[in-house]
């Protein structure tokens, strides 16, 4: 029988930052990262449970290595698009991906999981990037 790919578990909503692409104007609203903070989320083979937006019920995985650029559905790009002295790979960087490409989960559902090592992953959500941490 073969061993369950590396995200398969259960994660922990552990920490959240206010997202490069958020306006520094603007406070994101606090609530939902209030919601998440220590909520778990399992990953499972065919479904993934925890709370709204990440609870699906029917994932389509698919294990995919990213640039810089293309994590949180290509908001780094489009932020050097607006302005040439952006840097994704320094932006990467500052939320603690040290490499290129970044190993990504797409689960067919709302949200896209970047994957800092086996058991450290950041989503990113209404401004906020959320880190996970397997246990």
């Amino acid at each position: 029988m073969a061993a369950d790919p590396f995200y398969i578990g259960n994660w922990t909503f552990t920490s959240a930052v206010a997202a490069p692409w958020a306006d520094p104007q603007r406070k994101p609203d606090d609530t939902e990262r209030a919601r998440l903070m220590g909520k778990a989320v399992a990953f499972k083979p065919r479904e993934i449970s925890g709370p709204g937006p990440l609870a699906c019920g029917r994932p389509q995985y698919k294990v995919t290595d990213y640039g810089p650029a293309m994590i949180f559905q290509g908001a780094f790009d489009e932020m050097r698009r607006a302005d040439k002295k952006v840097d994704p790979k320094a932006l990467a960087a500052s939320l603690g991906f040290a490499d290129a490409p970044i190993r990504t989960l797409e689960t067919g559902c709302e949200i896209d999981v970047h994957f800092v090592d086996d058991t450290t992953a950041e989503i990113g959500l209404n401004n906020y990037v959320y880190t996970l941490k397997k246990h």
